[in-house]
């Protein structure tokens, strides 16, 4: 009985669990008080978007990190003043470090002047993407 029990506790654990990662992944969140700020030669970028910059952390072999790739190049071609940058995690670990990337993909939103915005792990929805970017001053 006792083993039922622990089983059943486990199941629900690893349900709540699974339920909150599942409910997180892709939310563009606000990015926390003070954050980082980056430059194009960190980014080793030709220049930020002039409106935004949508800094994706990829990795090789990462499935999800393809359709932010192409969610993110179509939103950056079709919104005018943003720029989309795609960051090799591996080749980049000190950056990766600096700012607490944990999983690929991971998507920042910077202003104009660099600040981070937002956050999101996983891929991002359109919706969540473009409003983000509507919501930064002008």
């Amino acid at each position: 009985m006792l083993g039922l029990v622990v089983v059943a506790a486990v199941l629900l654990a690893a349900t709540c669990f699974g339920l909150v990662r599942a409910r997180r992944l892709g939310r563009l969140r606000d990015a926390e008080p003070g954050s980082s700020r980056l430059t194009a030669d960190q980014l080793r970028a030709d220049a930020l978007g002039e409106r935004a910059t949508l800094v994706q952390f990829s990795s090789a072999f990462c499935r999800p990190c393809v359709a932010t790739r192409h969610l993110l190049d179509d939103v950056a071609g079709k919104v005018p003043g943003v720029r989309h940058v795609e960051v090799d995690a591996e080749s980049h670990l000190e950056l990766v470090r600096t700012l607490g990337i944990a999983s690929t993909p991971t998507t920042l939103l910077l202003d104009r002047r660099g600040v981070v915005r937002r956050r999101a792990v996983g891929v991002p929805r359109r919706d969540q993407v473009l409003s983000a970017i509507a919501d930064l001053e002008p």
